[in-house]
């Protein structure tokens, strides 16, 4: 079974992200939104696009918790469903259920030292 396939966004907290994305876009050239940047690239399938997020979070937000780290890596996966039934077996804490969006299927889980990872399915 295929589990990650790729990274998918890097998220980080900072103090201001308004001004993080006007000093990335200003600095760097970065194509910024209310979500960050999209960088995109061709998958196997040279037909097909994907696209890695850079985002910017609050330095407050809860969103990364349980884990007490700055940062979040969200990963891409191929069959989200039968990777979480997979992790469970393999007793990996699996923090919520699976959310569905027009972009894809989300789940949280928790490495070995208690970092938030996000796995994410684009649809």
């Amino acid at each position: 079974m295929k589990r990650v396939t790729g990274i998918g966004g890097i998220f980080f907290k900072c103090q201001d992200p308004a001004k993080m994305k006007e000093w990335y876009k200003t600095h760097l050239g970065f194509d910024v939104t209310d979500y960050g940047v999209q960088f995109s690239w061709k998958q196997d399938d040279p037909t097909v696009e994907g696209y890695t997020l850079w985002s910017p979070f609050p330095d407050k937000t809860k969103y990364f918790e349980p884990s007490t780290r700055d940062f979040m890596i969200n990963y891409r996966v191929h069959d989200l469903e039968a990777l979480v039934a997979a992790l469970k077996e393999e007793g990996v804490t699996v923090l919520d259920n699976i959310e569905s969006y027009d972009y894809g299927k989300f789940v949280h889980i928790l490495d070995l030292e208690g970092n938030k990872l996000e796995l994410w399915e684009a649809k």
